[in-house]
């Protein structure tokens, strides 16, 4: 520790001035912090694997200077990015909000929340017909998010996630 030395801060936020080229279409963020891109990343990844798929074909073969050439697959990939949240809001915002919301809580821990995933798999199954896959899953294994008694278990429930998933197995929803 050191005694009569104040602290300094020499960063600055570097903001670069240039306007991107015109034939490159603007394209608005995603708008999302990391609880609700986490929860949503799996039916992100199954909806938007072509265009993902293409950008990364396109920076692999611009071989490290593909940053402008590669804009225009980069904003299709957020694009889609964008409708994936937007339609999960307008038909699963219940259990999106239930299961993000856990994330939260859980230190961003996907096994503290499976009640909440179970509600959302089945909404965002039922009404944009997207299903959760784990990339690299050997076959004829079932994949974590299903397993009936998984090797990790949170510490403590999340007493809402839990609550819900509850009531809709009662209702015989799940």
């Amino acid at each position: 520790m050191s005694i009569g030395r104040e602290a300094v801060n020499k960063h600055a936020l570097v903001v670069d001035p240039t306007p991107m080229p015109d034939d490159i279409p603007d394209v608005p963020e995603v708008g999302a912090t990391s609880a609700p891109l986490k929860s949503a990343s799996f039916y992100i990844g199954a909806r938007c694997l072509p265009y993902n798929d293409d950008y990364m074909l396109c920076k692999e073969e611009a071989k490290g200077t593909g940053e402008l050439d590669c804009l225009k697959e980069g904003r299709r990939v957020t694009r889609c990015a964008i409708s994936v949240l937007e339609d999960i809001n307008k038909h699963c915002l219940k259990e999106f909000r239930l299961h993000w919301q856990c994330l939260e809580q859980q230190n961003h821990q996907f096994y503290g929340c499976r009640p909440a995933e179970k509600l959302l798999s089945k909404c965002v199954f039922d009404n944009l017909k997207l299903e959760k896959k784990i990339p690299n899953t050997p076959e004829g294994e079932t994949p974590v998010h299903l397993k009936e008694k998984p090797l990790n278990k949170p510490n403590h429930e999340d007493v809402a996630s839990l609550k819900a998933f509850k009531e809709a197995k009662t209702k015989g929803l799940i």
